[in-house]
């Protein structure tokens, strides 16, 4: 099979993104849910036309791929998330990125979640 040229090729965009949840949560679990957020909120065309495709995804973190014409509606379809596999859950989108290299090295490398410190708030 010959490969397309880069000129005819489908631009992309890459989301990286952290998922808050109560328990820990597996791929697939998360893949069906933004596949089943998207259809629901985008209806099943324009859902299509957004290419989201779940590319990794470990402790929490991941990047999801999407057409680089439908970055808004897919961040509208991830931020629409609200229960992965019965448990309480948020996505949220830490930056967009037009290479994978790019979205892992601005947003994913040495990503640190804020933390209030209780103890100085309480004195």
């Amino acid at each position: 099979m010959k490969h397309l040229m880069p000129s005819l090729r489908s631009k992309k965009r890459y989301l990286a993104f952290e998922l808050f949840s109560e328990e820990p949560v597996n791929r697939g679990e998360l893949v069906r849910e933004v596949f089943s957020s998207a259809s629901a909120l985008l209806g099943d065309v324009l859902a299509s036309e957004c290419d989201i495709h779940v590319l990794g995804f470990e402790a929490g973190r991941g990047i999801i791929q999407c057409s680089h014409s439908k970055v808004t509606e897919t961040r509208a379809a991830l931020a629409a998330i609200t229960r992965v596999n019965r448990l309480r859950a948020t996505l949220h989108v830490l930056g967009v990125s037009g290479t994978i290299k790019g979205a892992t090295e601005k947003y994913l490398n040495d990503y640190v979640v804020f933390e209030p410190n209780l103890k100085a708030i309480e004195e």
